[in-house]
């Protein structure tokens, strides 16, 4: 004769509902931590289903994996080059369609005010003539898209997303900064040139870092100078500061010394040049002939 405890009746029992949702009964359980999930609440595991709860705190607790050069190594589509492009080609189209956008964001080191003044640029213009692009040709704005799609989707993954940024953002203050200490005071410019060409700086000195072929780079950044001083209208002295400024943001992010100092000597390297890049604008602000 065996003995036990009679079975509960199932209909006395509660039915099982989820943490998440009160209002959502669920037989499923987290393999991990045994609570109910709902079907909005699960997420597939190497065996069953995982709560969101356990997934989000495996996630906090995993290592963050870095790339080469510290950034944070993420896999997938990059993210800010085509939020860069999108931001460009939407300027572009308000260009066309909102009169005076042009002249209220482009750069050159004095505008002419009234009857034959002049005026200083204000600093900000250095940056926000970067998204703008010339409305008298589309072939300004296609090219330069073209190059920060190519060169975007080898160097956003390789440095990251925040130090990809950075470069793109220092190398146009670039390119602004060479029109205003190689150009004549009243040189117009609009246009990602001076990034784009940044982005170019980059990749040689990220190729000579990783030890790679970079004859194809310069017979690129050769060919893309040769242009800028052959056809009218294009400032090379934006291509020129660009370069510069990409080339030296690459060299902090690509040289600075691996280990638990190295993100942090790259933004300090990345602060300086910004430093060096706003002294050496009010430097060719004073010298402006006003």
């Amino acid at each position: 004769m065996s003995y036990g405890v009679p079975a509960p009746d199932a209909g006395s029992q509660e039915a099982p509902v989820c943490p998440r949702h009160l209002d959502r009964v669920s037989y499923v359980r987290c393999q991990r931590c045994g609570r109910p999930a709902c079907a909005e609440c699960q997420r597939p595991a190497a065996v069953g289903f995982q709560c969101v709860d356990c997934v989000r705190e495996q996630a906090a607790g995993a290592p963050v994996r870095r790339n080469a050069f510290g950034g944070v190594a993420r896999g997938g589509t990059p993210v800010v080059t085509p939020t860069l492009i999108a931001i460009c080609v939407g300027v572009f189209l308000l260009q066309l369609v909102v009169p005076g956008l042009t002249r209220a964001f482009s750069y050159a080191p004095v505008f002419t005010a009234g009857a034959g003044g002049v005026i200083p640029a204000e600093p900000w213009r250095m940056l926000t003539a970067a998204f703008l692009h010339s409305q008298g040709s589309f072939l300004h704005i296609a090219f330069n898209m073209y190059a920060l799609y190519i060169l975007g989707k080898v160097l956003e993954p390789s440095m990251g997303r925040a130090r990809f940024l950075a470069l793109y953002l220092v190398s146009a203050v670039g390119g602004s900064l060479g029109v205003l200490l190689l150009s004549g005071p009243l040189q117009y410019v609009v246009g990602a040139s001076g990034a784009v060409f940044g982005l170019f700086g980059a990749l040689f000195i990220i190729q000579r870092k990783r030890g790679g072929d970079v004859r194809q780079i310069v017979v690129l950044i050769a060919i893309n100078a040769v242009i800028g001083f052959v056809v009218p209208g294009i400032a090379w002295q934006a291509h020129l500061g660009g370069l510069l400024a990409g080339a030296a943001c690459a060299a902090v992010i690509a040289y600075a010394p691996k280990g638990a100092r190295q993100s942090r000597l790259q933004w300090l390297g990345i602060g300086g040049i910004v430093v060096i890049l706003g002294g050496l604008t009010f430097l060719g602000v004073t010298l402006l002939p006003i």
